[in-house]
């Protein structure tokens, strides 16, 4: 097999010299190089085995001629970042993980790569270098988690630390060590339909992982499997010289969002997928989500929107399942990892009998494929996620409706606005919301915070009986893929960059309406006025009341917080 960057390496003897120094051997130095990049670490469940499946694709670059270097860039975690200041740093680890992977990527001319990572900020920041660094690649999902007792997740955590912080709320101590015990049973993502499950679907749909890759059992040696082959089909497309350029189409990501609204998948991709377009000097506007929503039926039963857990996803048919059904909808003809186009993929697999090799597997815990993936015919329900425009959000913003009772997709309500997560959690949590209120956080933006998620006070009303469907949170910060209820996320343009979100008072009126598309200010002081005076009001607000300033920060948040696109924009780097 010829190598393609031989020239670069013939220019500095001591670059074989230093590779035989590390470990490299002689053949070794005569064949292909692939880049075996993972995010392992010990930072959380889902990194801490990709080093065993490193080893696994090393074996398949071996087995078909190629000579694999390991590197690593560990992530971070949402979960271990809630409620306090180490949650404003994970969104910008997106782009630290992909500047890494570029740096390693750069240095040496790699002939090709395969990156494995199984969570929210490491899978898009690797298909983001993916897309820069454009030499043939292959992303390997680091797959699910078990699923915790009773089918339960990680996120009975909601309700732990809310009854923590309530006094006489009857919490035991045995308890709390039950849940910690059991909360996260084995490696793996997070067992929702959470951002790191829906990246790991999305790069799938995308057609940068084998087929069936995407929420594999962590436990199971079908990964270990796929890590194996990874390694082997890295070398077919080094041979075709075939590069996330020829799969990162328009069209591709035309598909990628279709999977999207089709199984209700975290309101984070519309950060991640323009940004991974962006790479490829592509613009994915955010209105794609809610415009080709409007036409795909949501089948897919996982929770948050649904009942089920992924690794049930995938013993039904997976990704490949949703693409089988929804092929009227897909553009088949998209080129993939494989070297064959999606439809040429989808027939394979029918004819290998993947649509109903693990459905036994279902079967043990009492489902059926159509528990999990609803038959199109049943399905009423159309996409996911809406965009909603007003004076509000003149640029946009989110909200997942899928995850929203339906008596909550419209409201009016009395704004209680807080400058920043701490304030309104304490807030809540204290008692002190009522029926009614639309909670505002502000200034947790891309430059006012680093956009954290809010899943912590999200979770704060929805285990509350009193407040669950009743009260409705709006931020220009972001959410947990786990997020429930009404959640209104990515305030376009955000407080921190005078948008209006800045100028809203406490007992001004909030409407919200998702069937309309419409978020807006529709009253001040408790009074409902007309569209011309609160456009006055605000315009007021802006010309005297000066904006909150940011405080002193050095290093990464500094330059991201300095630096960061919209969230509209897919809160990236200018």
């Amino acid at each position: 097999m010829a190598i393609q960057s031989t020239s670069e390496r013939n220019l500095w003897a001591q670059f074989d010299a230093l590779q035989l120094g590390s470990g490299w051997d002689e053949a070794d130095i005569t064949k292909p190089q692939i880049l075996v990049e993972d995010a392992y670490g010990d930072s959380h469940p889902g990194s801490v085995h990709l080093n065993t499946l490193s080893e696994h694709i090393c074996r398949g670059v071996y087995e078909s001629g190629g000579a694999p270097g390991r590197f690593h860039a560990t992530d971070i975690c949402d979960g271990c970042a809630q409620g306090h200041d180490g949650m404003n740093m994970i969104l910008a680890s997106r782009e630290t993980i992909c500047d890494m992977v570029e740096l390693h990527a750069g240095f040496v001319p790699w002939d090709g790569m395969v990156i494995t990572s199984s969570c929210d900020k490491s899978i898009p920041a690797h298909l983001k270098a993916m897309a820069r660094v454009d030499i043939p690649a292959i992303f390997l999902p680091g797959g699910s988690m078990r699923p915790g007792p009773n089918m339960t997740t990680s996120l009975v955590a909601g309700d732990i630390s809310l009854r923590q912080k309530i006094k006489d709320s009857g919490l035991t101590a045995s308890e709390i060590r039950d849940y910690k015990l059991t909360g996260c049973p084995s490696a793996g993502a997070c067992t929702f339909l959470g951002t790191a499950s829906t990246m790991q679907c999305m790069a799938e749909a995308l057609g940068l992982s084998l087929p069936g890759s995407a929420l594999v059992p962590a436990t199971m040696r079908d990964i270990q499997a796929y890590a194996r082959a990874a390694g082997r089909m890295i070398l077919e497309l080094v041979k075709k010289n075939i590069r996330p350029s020829d799969i990162l189409t328009p069209a591709a990501f035309r598909n990628a969002i279709i999977v999207h609204a089709a199984i209700g998948g975290s309101t984070n991709a519309t950060l991640h997928l323009p940004s991974i377009a962006k790479e490829r000097g592509l613009v994915l506007p955010v209105e794609w989500f809610d415009e080709l929503g409007r036409n795909t039926p949501h089948i897919g039963n996982l929770y948050p929107s649904g009942k089920e857990l992924t690794e049930s996803f995938w013993f039904a048919g997976g990704i490949p399942a949703v693409q089988w059904a929804l092929k009227d909808l897909l553009d088949l003809d998209v080129m993939t990892v494989t070297g064959q186009t999606l439809g040429e993929n989808l027939k394979q697999l029918e004819e290998e009998g993947w649509f109903v090799r693990n459905l036994g597997y279902l079967h043990n815990y009492g489902l059926r494929k159509e528990d999990v993936i609803f038959p199109r015919e049943t399905t009423e329900e159309m996409g996911s996620i809406a965009v909603l425009k007003g004076n509000l959000a003149p640029e946009g913003c989110v909200i997942k409706y899928s995850a929203c009772a339906e008596d909550m997709r419209k409201m009016t309500g009395p704004a209680r606005v807080f400058d920043s997560e701490e304030e309104a959690h304490a807030f809540i949590v204290r008692g002190m919301a009522r029926p009614g209120d639309i909670v505002i956080i502000r200034y947790e933006g891309p430059r006012g915070s680093g956009m954290p998620e809010m899943l912590m006070t999200t979770e704060a009303i929805v285990c509350d009986p009193r407040l669950n469907g009743h009260v409705s949170l709006i931020t220009d910060g972001r959410f947990s893929g786990a997020t429930r209820g009404a959640a209104i996320g990515h305030v376009s343009p955000e407080a921190a960059a005078g948008g209006p979100l800045a100028y809203v008072h406490d007992g001004d009126i909030i409407h919200y309406d998702v069937a309309a598309r419409t978020i807006d200010v529709v009253g001040v002081d408790g009074r409902m006025i007309s569209p011309e005076e609160v456009s006055a009001v605000l315009e007021e607000r802006r010309r005297v009341e000066p904006l909150k300033p940011a405080p002193a920060r050095r290093g990464v948040l500094k330059r991201y917080t300095e630096n960061a696109c919209s969230a509209m924009q897919g809160a990236g780097l200018e």
